[in-house]
């Protein structure tokens, strides 16, 4: 006899919203709660002590006064249009020589991928002071070579330098993207090509880049976005010096939530960078995004 099972009507409805609960929970708790409470603490002065005072609009107005976030915000900007475009032209050439087939290639990609997994932890931080010091490897190489010494600390250029060095030695995240999408590229279309005469350099720009615009436009996005909150490389490295030259804008959050216990001028700032962060996002996609649908 066949063994019918009874499925109550009202635990089958609800069945679906039990298994998401834990997702809904969270989102509400860690995302949602927090996202909606330092907006409204960004509209009050508070200490992180005393009960927070309502000040309207006054920490956005006085925050376009402040010198501190006028320098910070051209920081960062300045450091995002130097790390974004390198990252990505780097990354891609080493994409581009780790899809050769070459024997132990697989190691060679683990190996290219490690700086990402180290991230900017304390070890890795040590020995990037180091290597930049006067007497550091870096120098000893610059002198070796005949260019001479750099005083990487001692200037803007240099102290950025240093940053924007670390951050490209990171570059396994979005290599790993590209890698991926060129795997993806079908072979026939490069054998199509040489049998036009078409080079390699002529197959690189007539068929790679066009097959790549969609995951070049998503590392980008994910690039800008981690550039404009950088804020642990600058900490851990320069302290934001020399001259405030690598002072960006998560430094200036953080010295003024946990240093000045300006908390309401902390969360200001800190969606002033989310609105400047989705401007720039959305710009990208309506002027990338409208190209790349009229090229398809």
């Amino acid at each position: 006899m066949k063994k019918i099972y009874h499925n109550p009507t009202g635990v089958k409805k609800y069945t679906g919203l039990i298994f998401i609960s834990p997702f809904i929970v969270g989102f509400l708790l860690f995302t949602l709660y927090p996202f909606v409470s330092s907006f409204l603490l960004g509209m009050t002065d508070y200490n992180g002590i005393s009960p927070p005072e309502f000040t309207g609009f006054s920490n956005y107005i006085s925050m376009f006064e402040d010198e501190k976030f006028r320098n910070s915000l051209f920081v960062t900007f300045r450091y995002s249009v130097i790390l974004v475009p390198l990252k990505l032209v780097i990354s891609l050439i080493m994409a581009l020589i780790l899809n050769l087939e070459i024997r132990g290639m697989g190691l060679y990609r683990t190996i290219f991928y490690i700086p990402s997994i180290l991230g900017s932890n304390l070890a890795v931080v040590i020995m990037w002071q180091f290597l930049f010091t006067g007497d550091g490897l870096v120098n000893q190489f610059l002198e070796f070579i005949g260019i001479g010494a750099v005083n990487w600390y001692g200037n803007e250029n240099g102290s950025l330098s240093i940053i924007v060095f670390l951050r490209l030695w990171e570059f396994g995240s979005a290599m790993i993207i590209f890698l991926n999408a060129l795997r993806e590229i079908p072979p026939e279309y490069y054998d199509a090509a040489k049998v036009d005469g078409c080079g390699k350099m002529c197959a690189f720009f007539s068929i790679t880049l066009p097959m790549l615009k969609d995951v070049i436009f998503l590392n980008l996005i994910l690039q800008l976005i981690s550039a404009m909150q950088e804020f642990n490389a600058p900490y851990m490295i320069t302290g934001g010096g020399p001259m405030k030259s690598t002072y960006t804008i998560g430094m200036l959050i953080y010295d003024e939530m946990f240093k000045y216990h300006n908390s309401g001028y902390a969360n200001a700032v800190s969606w002033v960078l989310f609105v400047i962060t989705t401007v720039f996002v959305l710009l990208l996609f309506r002027f990338t995004g409208s190209h790349r649908e009229g090229n398809q």
